[in-house]
Order: structure tokens, then sequence, then C-alpha cells
């Protein structure tokens, strides 16, 4: 299974290293698939000595960078599939289905006008939040990496 490379590891650190060392130097020791790649980028667009056409390169890294880490989390997956180990097999789909249990639960309860069963604010936003992350990994994952080849 491949290692995760830190940004300074990668063409995209390169590349920050020689258009843009100072940024280079405060990101380069963070994992390009924690979401920090967005922020990077709104920092270079706010660069002011970085030219169109280096954005524009930039760009071009990033996604390649989206790419190789996708690439990472399919092999992690076809590890876990390869596996003698039952949960590492089923925790995805029990997961899913967890969270639709427990969204469907939820929203039958919370429609029963004679129970009292209010759903706070901020478990909505969780439950949100883990149905997107949960369902967009599972069902997108897979097509967008196929459609960026």
């Amino acid at each position: 299974m491949p290692e995760n490379k830190k940004i300074k590891d990668t063409a995209l650190g390169a590349w920050l290293s020689s258009k843009v060392p100072a940024l280079a130097a405060k990101v380069g020791d963070l994992l390009p698939e924690s979401g920090v790649l967005g922020v990077v980028k709104n920092l270079v667009d706010k660069e002011p000595g970085v030219s169109t056409e280096d954005k524009l390169e930039f760009e071009k890294l990033k996604q390649q960078q989206e790419v190789e880490a996708q690439k990472q989390v399919t092999e992690r997956w076809k590890a876990d599939m390869g596996s003698d180990v039952k949960l590492a097999k089923m925790i995805r789909p029990v997961t899913l289905i967890a969270l639709m249990t427990m969204f469907m639960v939820t929203m039958v309860a919370d429609s029963m006008d004679n129970w009292p069963f209010n759903v706070k604010d901020s478990y909505v936003d969780l439950l949100q939040v883990l149905m997107l992350t949960a369902f967009g990994a599972y069902f997108a994952g897979r097509t967008i990496e196929k459609a960026k080849k």
C-alpha cells in the first residue's frame, strides 16, 4: 500500500518551492489528502507575484495530486476487500445502512406531532456531514476517479 506523502515530497510541493517558497515552507509538512489543497489554492490565488500561467500550472498539479490521493483510497479499499477479515469488507455498507436507518428513524420521529421528540440542530448538522461524506465517498468517489482518467 502506498505511503502518504507530504506536500513537500510531491510535484506540487516542488512547484510551490520554486514559485512561492514562503508558502511552501508553511504547508510543506501537511498531507495533501487532509483537505488542505483547497486552502493552498486560495493562498496561491491571492499571492501577488504568481502569474496567471503559474496559477494554471498549479491547478493542473493540484488535480494530479487529487487523482493520486483517490488512487490511494482505491488501493486501501482493494486491500480491505481482499482481506480475510469480514468486518473490513462489511464496514462501508454497514456504515451506510446505519446512517440511512438513523436518518429515516429521526425523520419519522421528528415529524410526529403528538410525540414530544425534537432533534437538536447540531445533530442534524452532524448527520448531514456524515451522510454526505460517507455516501459521497462510497458512490461518487469511484465515479470521479474514472472520469479524471
